[in-house]
């Protein structure tokens, strides 16, 4: 049996559930013992019941949630990319493939999400480029 890690961290939306791995038992089974709940949003660490984290346990649950800010935050990134692919794509789609009834289908939902992304976008420029000026 490989080695497995001191603890598991079950994501969720906005965080984890946190457990520590026990297979040094007698009957050589995984035990998972739930130890806290962690919120990445707030940063919130949250013991389970009554019990108490030790420092070893907030050094490796806060190194996790490090890591999964920065990666939540790549992926963001990653996905708003792939979403300029997508209007690329579907830039093409409709002037090249698109019938009609597709195209009805679809238009006044993709007008209304790029007007308001680029409404959004505009005022964030600006904003931008008004506290560069202001510098």
């Amino acid at each position: 049996m490989t080695d497995l890690p001191e603890y598991y961290f079950r994501v969720r939306e906005n965080g984890a559930f946190v457990f520590r791995v026990d297979t040094e038992n007698r009957q050589r089974r995984i035990d998972m013992d739930q130890i806290a709940v962690i919120n990445t949003r707030n940063g919130q660490i949250k013991p389970h019941g009554e019990r108490s984290l030790t420092a070893r346990d907030m050094e490796v649950i806060e190194e996790w949630m490090e890591a999964r800010i920065t990666l939540q935050a790549a992926r963001d990134l990653d996905d708003i990319h792939r979403a300029v692919d997508y209007l690329n794509m579907t830039a093409h789609w409709a002037q090249s493939k698109a019938s009609d009834d597709e195209l009805e289908n679809v238009t006044d939902a993709l007008l209304l999400a790029m007007h308001d992304l680029r409404t959004v976008l505009v005022r964030k420029k600006a904003d931008r480029l008004l506290n560069k000026d202001g510098d």
